[in-house]
C-alpha cells in the first residue's frame, strides 16, 4: 500500500508540528495545538500520528465513506484510527453486491434520472440515497438514529471480532448490557431472560490491505425508522433474480434505545460514542489528553487537535470537499459507473431455467401467459435476453431475436420505463396490441427499480 504520495510529502514537511508551552501559573506543559479543517490530509498522513479519534459532522455517506478511504489509503500503517459518523437515510450495499437484488430502487433517491441531465441533487432532497461502498459485507440502513464506527488498525493485530467487542464494552458502559457479539461478528442485544432470539443491531464489513484492516460497521442506537427498515432492503425482483456475488443475511433487528424506554436517564447518542472513544483509548493506550479533545470534537468544538503522536477532532463537508484525494473519492462513489457497473453477473427471469429452477410468481393476469422474460447481465450490462409475448412458438423466437438485437450491450440502469415503452413498440408492435406492451413495460420497469 502507498502511505504517501509526492504532494502528500510535501505536505508532511511544510506542516507546522505544535510544539509545547509553558503555562505562566504552573510549571505544567500545555500543547497549544489547534488546527483548521485544511490541514487534516497533512495530520493524518503524519508519520507520528500513530493514534486518531475523528467523528464527522457530515451526514453525507459519500463524504463519510471518502474520508474513511483516504484515512485507509494514507495513515501511517502502525495507526490506529477511530472515525465516527452517522449518515442520512441511506442504503449502503457492499462492494460485490448487486443493487436490483438487495434494495428497493423504487423508493430510494433516483440518481439515474437526474445525473442524466448533469443533475447532482443529493443535499436537496429528503429520499434515501442508493450507495455501493468499498468493502464488503451486506446491505445495510442508515439514518440519523444509527452510529457508524470505522476502526482502521495494522493489519498483524487485527481480528474480527475485536472491534465489535470494543463497541459491545461501551454499550454495557452506558447500561446496554445485554448486548454481545454473536458467531457470525454481528453485535446482538437480547430483549428478555432468554425467551426470544437476539435482535441484531450491528452488522460489520471488512477491508483488507497490506498493511492495515479496515473493520466498519453499524449500530442502531435510535433509528425513527425501525420498523420500516424493510421497505428499503426488499427487492420487488427478488423472486426473479439469480445473482452471483454476496447475498445479504436478513436478522430481525431493535433499536439499543428501546431497553432505555422506561429509564429515569435518557439514552443519548452522544453518550454512546464518547465511551467508545473511551473503550477505543484504552484498547491501543491513546494520550488521556487526546481522548478528551476528541470527546469535546463535535458540533459546537469543530476543530481539529494534534499531539507529539495523536490527532483528534472534528470532520466533514470541508475535508471532504477542498481534499482533492477525498473529492476523488466521493466523485467515484456518487458514479452510476460504481454504483451499478460494478455489479457481479446475474439473471432476471421470469419463468424456471437451469440457472435458477424455482417457481416464479404468477404474471400479472394483464399479461398473456404465454409472456417471457429473461435477461442475462454483466457489469449492468445485457448480453443475453428473452422477451416474447405471442403464444405461437415462432413467432415469440422472431420477437425474442428482434428484442435480443435492440437490447445487447444496453445498461440496465440507463434503460427508463419509456426507452423500454420505445423499444417494445418498435419490435412488437406490429404483432401485440397497445394495452400488452404497455403492461409489459410497467411490469419490467417496476420490477427493475423504475417507476
Amino acid at each position: 500500500m502507498r502511505l504517501f504520495s509526492s504532494r502528500a510529502t510535501c505536505w508532511l514537511s511544510s506542516l507546522r508540528v505544535p510544539q509545547p508551552s509553558t503555562s505562566l501559573r504552573s510549571n505544567a506543559v500545555r500543547w497549544n495545538s489547534s488546527f483548521s479543517a485544511d490541514q487534516f490530509a497533512q495530520l493524518a498522513s503524519r508519520q507520528s500520528s500513530r493514534h486518531q479519534i475523528y467523528q464527522s459532522l457530515s451526514t453525507d455517506p459519500y463524504v463519510n465513506l471518502s474520508i474513511e478511504h483516504f484515512l485507509l489509503e494514507h495513515a501511517p500503517a502502525d495507526s490506529s484510527i477511530l472515525f465516527l459518523y452517522i449518515n442520512r437515510p441511506c442504503v449502503v450495499i457492499g462492494r460485490n453486491q448487486n443493487p436490483w437484488l438487495e434494495t428497493n430502487l423504487r423508493v430510494l433517491h433516483n440518481d439515474r434520472g437526474t445525473a442524466e441531465h448533469g443533475i447532482h441533487s443529493y443535499n436537496d432532497t429528503e429520499d434515501a440515497l442508493y450507495v455501493r461502498r468499498r468493502s464488503g459485507g451486506g446491505a445495510v440502513f442508515h439514518d440519523e438514529g444509527n452510529l457508524n464506527y470505522s476502526v482502521i488498525s495494522p493489519r498483524p493485530t487485527f481480528t474480527r471480532n475485536k472491534h465489535a467487542e470494543m463497541v459491545v464494552r461501551a454499550l454495557h458502559r452506558v447500561g446496554a448490557t445485554t448486548t454481545s457479539v454473536n458467531d457470525r461478528h454481528d453485535i446482538v442485544m437480547s430483549l428478555d431472560e432468554g425467551q426470544s432470539q437476539p435482535r441484531k443491531i450491528s452488522g460489520s464489513a471488512f477491508k483488507l490491505t497490506r498493511h492495515c484492516a479496515l473493520h466498519h460497521g453499524t449500530c442502531l442506537l435510535d433509528s425513527p425508522n425501525i420498523n420500516s427498515l424493510g421497505s428499503f432492503l426488499r427487492s420487488p425482483a427478488r423472486d426473479y433474480i439469480k445473482a452471483k456475488g454476496v447475498e445479504s443475511v436478513r436478522s430481525p433487528v431493535a433499536n439499543v434505545s428501546s431497553v432505555f424506554a422506561d429509564a429515569s436517564i435518557p439514552f443519548g447518542i452522544q453518550d454512546v460514542i464518547a465511551n467508545i472513544m473511551s473503550e477505543f483509548a484504552e484498547l491501543y493506550q491513546t494520550n488521556p489528553d487526546a481522548v478528551r479533545r476528541a470527546q469535546r470534537a463535535y458540533v459546537h468544538d469543530a476543530e481539529l487537535y494534534a499531539g507529539d503522536d495523536w490527532v483528534v477532532g472534528a470532520v466533514g463537508e470541508a475535508q471532504g470537499y477542498e481534499e482533492p484525494e477525498i473529492k476523488k473519492g466521493i466523485d467515484e462513489l456518487r458514479s452510476l459507473e460504481w454504483k451499478y457497473t460494478q455489479t457481479p453477473q446475474f439473471i432476471f427471469s421470469t419463468y424456471p431455467v437451469e440457472e435458477d429452477p424455482r417457481e416464479r410468481p404468477a404474471l400479472p393476469s394483464s399479461l398473456p401467459p404465454s409472456t417471457r422474460v429473461f435477461l442475462r447481465l454483466k457489469h449492468g450490462a445485457i448480453l443475453e435476453s428473452h422477451i416474447s409475448v405471442s403464444s405461437d412458438s415462432s413467432v415469440g423466437s422472431e420477437q425474442a431475436a428482434r428484442l435480443q438485437e435492440a437490447l445487447k450491450g444496453r445498461k440496465l440502469h440507463e434503460i427508463r420505463p419509456t426507452h423500454w415503452k420505445e423499444i417494445l413498440y418498435e419490435q412488437l408492435g406490429a404483432e401485440e396490441d397497445a394495452a400488452t406492451i404497455e403492461e409489459l413495460a410497467r411490469f419490467i420497469a417496476t420490477k427493475l427499480g423504475w417507476v
